[in-house]
């Protein structure tokens, strides 16, 4: 296909990226039933930290980390079965931070019914699980693509953050059903099939350099 003939999206994609800034919210659990009663009242945006503060701080990193539950119920608590079961909460299933909530308290609840001894386990001070919320600030980068090369291009020289903005928190955090390049690619550009080629993708089986380099040879071969 040459130049002439890429097509034109309707709208263009218009490129954003995201600072972080992580702030303790004051609540802090020294047993399951404490982390259960604040994991009700917390605000989403500490839910978000908790479930993705790895992907934001380790972007390099092997991906899949378990959550900052899983981990302190392991480790602090020492209730390893719980901790298997917070680790197995598939964080792509989830369209909105209230379903991935409701899904942590489920999973608490159900235990504590059947592990009555697990109410009865404290941690030290210095080992509680102190709740921090995320806190992004959306910036736009100037880029914009008017279509699929223009697209690759950019996406390959853009941050990590921007990538992260767009299939992370687009998704999940701001409530859309999709990643916003999947998106855009079908109702701008028509094309359904590399749109659902990439929100196939599970992005957390990914480091954001792997994810990167998967969607740019996704639309190359579009190209």
């Amino acid at each position: 296909m040459t130049e002439k003939e890429i097509k034109k999206a309707n709208e263009p994609f218009r490129f954003y990226t995201r600072l972080n800034l992580s702030e303790l919210t004051g609540l802090k659990a020294s047993n399951l039933e404490e982390l259960l009663a604040y994991l009700k009242k917390v605000p989403e945006s500490a839910i978000y930290h908790h479930t993705h503060r790895f992907l934001q701080q380790h972007q390099y990193l092997s991906p899949e980390p378990p959550n900052d539950f899983a981990y302190w119920v392991t480790n602090a608590i020492g209730e390893k079965g719980l901790g298997e079961d917070l680790a197995s909460i598939d964080t792509i299933q989830f369209n909105t931070i209230n379903e991935l909530r409701q899904t942590f308290i489920s999973v608490i609840e159900d235990y504590l019914k059947s592990n009555a001894t697990a109410k009865t386990k404290f941690t030290s001070r210095s080992s509680a699980f102190y709740f921090i919320k995320s806190i992004s600030f959306i910036i736009p980068t100037g880029y914009i693509a008017e279509d699929l090369r223009e697209f690759s291009d950019i996406l390959g020289s853009i941050s990590v953050d921007a990538i992260y903005f767009h299939i992370f928190e687009a998704r999940l955090r701001i409530g859309k059903k999709t990643n916003d390049f999947s998106f855009w690619i079908e109702s701008s550009l028509g094309n359904k099939k590399l749109a659902d080629a990439i929100s196939r993708l599970d992005p957390y089986t990914y480091t954001l350099e792997d994810l990167r380099k998967t969607i740019i040879e996704k639309v190359s071969k579009c190209i």
